[in-house]
């Protein structure tokens, strides 16, 4: 098996995701109902009809984003008879995407991804008031030259690596006058670009422990079964299967940095030729041709995108 089965993050979300799977096939349909369920309410409506304020608010994004790629899981299992645990080497998801990975490797199920991701955004938004916390995206910059930027911005603030994303693109969060200062110095030192993103809270640093805490809380409620296929956790850039690691590093991950550019790495590494990305967007497969030196990125979210996916499992035999 030399295909692996990726998961998008929080950021490719849009209005409307999904709803033609939801119209064309009944088992997506089902998925979105059983999130609507597990929180009680119609988040379902929010996904499709907006608006995208209401959509974008990390509450809600972020259990929206792991509904469409478990819709998309559905359809693919059902309707083109592929399955995780025999066509997929590895899963793997960006920040919340690790969550839509378990739940479409069978570790956790959908409804508890669901309230998990509630809880998860919730608490990560209350855990630095609006306007304190930021994050930068640094363009056209190594990651180790990324990381030296944030060290001298911090200033005994807060300011360290969030996301190494692959493709000279690294992002930096923390506290925002750091913040800003990584910014000044990393178009000094020669980024391509280097700009503040709209995110409510800074994601994936230290300032997260509050919401690190209630996720070490709410984690240690539900079940977590072995996956069908090994999960590339976030903070390791390597495989893990055991329920009680893979509940650890989901905590860790709120406040570590997702090592996306060699999680991919990693996989190539293994032998991954072809990665599916299961859910909005096409975030992921973009990172992919440029981390991974002859890998194919395949992105499926809609019904159209369903025999390119066979098509592309097929290749990866």
């Amino acid at each position: 098996m030399t295909a692996a089965f990726t998961f998008p993050g929080q950021g490719s979300q849009a209005v409307g995701m999904g709803k033609a799977l939801a119209d064309a096939f009944p088992a997506a349909k089902a998925v979105f109902d059983e999130v609507d369920s597990a929180l009680g309410e119609k988040l379902t409506a929010i996904i499709w009809e907006g608006p995208a304020e209401t959509l974008q608010l990390t509450q809600n994004a972020q259990p929206a984003l792991m509904a469409v790629s478990l819709a998309t899981m559905r359809v693919l299992e059902t309707e083109a008879g592929i399955s995780l645990a025999r066509d997929a080497a590895f899963v793997a998801g960006h920040s919340l995407g690790e969550y839509s990975a378990l739940a479409a490797a069978g570790s956790l199920s959908i409804s508890d991804a669901a309230r998990l991701l509630r809880t998860r955004g919730q608490a990560m938004q209350k855990a630095v008031p609006v306007g304190v916390g930021a994050m930068a995206a640094l363009l056209g910059m190594e990651y180790d030259a990324a990381v030296a930027v944030a060290a001298e911005a911090a200033q005994g603030q807060v300011c360290q690596a969030a996301n190494d994303n692959g493709g000279g693109q690294v992002v930096v969060s923390g506290d925002k006058a750091a913040v800003d200062r990584a910014v000044e110095i990393a178009k000094a030192k020669g980024a391509k670009r280097a700009m503040l993103l709209p995110v409510s809270a800074p994601f994936h640093c230290s300032l997260m422990q509050p919401a690190a805490d209630v996720m070490a809380e709410a984690l240690a409620k539900v079940t977590i079964n072995k996956p069908a296929a090994p999960l590339v956790s976030n903070v390791l850039a390597a495989a893990i299967t055991d329920p009680d690691e893979i509940r650890r590093r989901l905590i860790e991950q709120v406040t570590g940095t997702v090592r996306w550019r060699e999680s991919v790495a990693y996989m190539a590494g293994q032998g991954v030729t072809h990665f599916l990305e299961i859910g909005a967007g096409k975030v992921l497969s973009g990172l992919v041709k440029r981390i991974a030196d002859g890998a194919v990125g395949v992105a499926v979210g809609g019904p159209n995108d369903i025999a390119a996916a066979k098509d592309a499992l097929t290749a990866a035999k």
